[in-house]
Parts: structure tokens; sequence; C-alpha cells
């Protein structure tokens, strides 16, 4: 049987001029896929070229660094910093933000994870990569402090998951959840999922998140968590333990995606520049809901954090309204009052 061929492909850089007419912007998406394809070049060859294992440093954040979390790394920076467009970087492999020279500087600020999942890279579970994207302030050179916002400055967010197939995820700031896929026969982001929703009903009872924590989480949580397995007909779990993963089935499927603070990390465990924020506004523009649970005293909502450290951190519970609503009422029932669904 011929396969057919499409003659109009509807690219991901087609995609992002006729959405914003922004020719800096669409020269970053795709300095940006471009790396993801490298990415996915070496993820798929990591065990022929032995990329596998240890690259005997730890990152910013004190997790020990794999070979193709280095690699990544070097693919995103490069990739970014010659494209014209950006002016500061923040990866979680990288200590200090990277400033690029001024030759070569342009209005965008880039926060990334380059390859989210990497502890599981060597059992060949799938990883990805997130990314947010700032504007620079009216006059600013370029800074820290471009960063340093709430997600409501947001510019652009997403993720590119490196599996059976390699599909990229983002939104604009008050825009639709868009997917592209990799076709590799024309080496080209295919845009193949439009205006990504979380189910409307809540899709698949599926509860996400790693239970050896359990001990050690509120009240609350340990009550939803069991509330979730209770029943003629319980949830299931689903945990991969690579937030890409985890967050885009739970897109696709439904469910919620439960990563608490907890006694023995009271600010969260993911970082909030690069993984909290881009993933609350993907899931928060597909009709979802991203809170950070109980945190510094109250409920509230992951985009409304404002990072006071490129690498601090931030939790999430993200699902649709029906998941985060058993959540909700299970901190209503111990006296902390919550956002109205």
């Amino acid at each position: 049987m011929s396969e057919s061929i499409d003659v109009d492909a509807p690219t991901l850089s087609r995609y992002v001029m006729t959405k914003t007419r922004d020719t800096d912007l669409v020269i970053l998406m795709s300095a940006l896929a471009t790396s993801f394809k490298l990415i996915t070049s070496a993820v798929n060859r990591a065990g022929v070229a032995k990329l596998y294992g240890l690259a005997g440093e730890v990152n910013s954040t004190g997790d020990d660094q794999k070979k193709l979390d280095v690699m990544s790394n070097d693919m995103m920076i490069n990739a970014l910093v010659n494209s014209g467009v950006c002016s500061v970087l923040v990866s979680e492999e990288n200590e200090e933000p990277i400033f690029v020279p001024e030759n070569k500087a342009g209005k965008f600020c880039v926060a990334f994870d380059p390859l989210d999942g990497s502890s599981n890279i060597d059992c060949n579970v799938s990883v990805g990569t997130i990314f947010s994207v700032y504007e620079k302030a009216p006059g600013s050179k370029g800074t820290v402090d471009d960063l340093l916002k709430s997600g409501a400055h947001c510019v652009c967010a997403g993720y590119c998951a490196y599996s059976s197939a390699v599909e990229l995820v983002f939104t604009f700031r008050g825009g639709s959840v868009e997917g592209f896929c990799l076709d590799p026969t024309i080496g080209e982001f295919v845009h193949t999922r439009l205006n990504m929703q979380f189910p409307a009903d809540g899709g698949k009872k599926i509860f996400s998140c790693n239970e050896g924590n359990y001990n050690y989480w509120d009240k609350p949580i340990q009550d939803a968590v069991q509330e979730f397995k209770k029943g003629d007909k319980p949830y299931s779990a689903r945990y991969v333990g690579s937030m890409v993963a985890d967050i885009h089935r739970t897109l696709l499927y439904g469910g919620i995606y439960i990563y608490p603070a907890d006694n023995k990390n009271k600010e969260g465990k993911l970082r909030c520049l690069y993984e909290g924020i881009p993933m609350a506004m993907i899931i928060e523009q597909a009709g979802g809901i991203a809170s950070t649970g109980l945190f510094k005293g109250k409920v509230g909502r992951v985009l409304e954090l404002t990072p006071d450290d490129i690498h601090c951190k931030c939790p999430i519970i993200m699902g649709g309204p029906r998941d985060i609503g058993i959540v909700y009422e299970s901190y209503k029932a111990n006296g902390i009052e919550c956002p109205e669904l």
C-alpha cells in the first residue's frame, strides 16, 4: 500500500508565523526545534554511542549529571545563543545564568530543563525537554530579573517528548495548546494535535504520584490519594517518574499529577521557572487546573508564583476540575481554604 504524501505540510514555522507575525519568535521556535532534533538524534543513538551513564558532575540542584544531560544542554545553549534573538538563558544544568554576547543578543529570555527525566535514561524510559520564554523589559539589556516573574508574564511555554514519536507541545500566552510531531522523512515538526483540551468529563480516572513519599505528605494529600483508591472503580495508578511523560499522558487522557511539598522538601521538588510555570501554563490553557497545593500557608495557582531564584522550587498538583476538586475537598475538610474551581 502506498503512503500518502502531504504536499502542503503544516510545519511549525508556518504555524508560528501565521499566529504571531513575529519574525523573532519564528526564529526562536526554529532554534528550539533544531535543538530538539539534535537531542532526538542523541537519545536515539544513546546505546550504540555509549552515552549512558554519569558524566561525573552534578547540576545546579545537586543531581548527578548524565552524559546525555550535558550533551543536550550544550545543544540547546549553542542553538539559542546563535539564534540572535536571546539575551539570557537559564538551564537546570548551569548554576549561573548564561548571558548572550551583545553582538548576538535579542529580546527573549529562555529557561529550560534540557533533558527532564534523565535519571531514567539508562533503562530506556521516555524523557523530554521543558522550556519557558520571557521578553526583556523595555530598556533592559537582559538580566535575571527579566526571568524572575510570575507565569502571567510568560510569552511561550512548552515541552518536547522523546519516545516512540517525538512530540512538541506548546502554547503562547492567552492562546491554545498545540501539538507537533517530528516527521523524520522531511526533518520538520508537523502540526498534528489542534487545540488540545483536557477531556470534558475528566477523562480516565488516573492518579500519578510517587507514593514512596506518602509518609512525608500533609494529611489532606494523604486523604485525597486514599479517596482515589476507594470504591468499586478506584483510580488507576500511573507514575513514570519523567515529568514530561506524566504530564503528556495527563493532558491527553485526563486524571491528576501530584508532586506536593512534603516534610523532606518543604518548597517542593520541581523547579518553578523551567518545570512548574511552563507546565502550569500548558495545563491551564488546555482547560485544566495547576495548583500548588498547600504552599507557604495557602493553596494557590502555580502561575501566580513569582520565582525568587532561577533554580527555586515549587510543589505541583495538576489535572482536570473533577480530580483537583477531590484534593480541594480534602483541604477544606482539614480547615484549609481553596480557590474556587
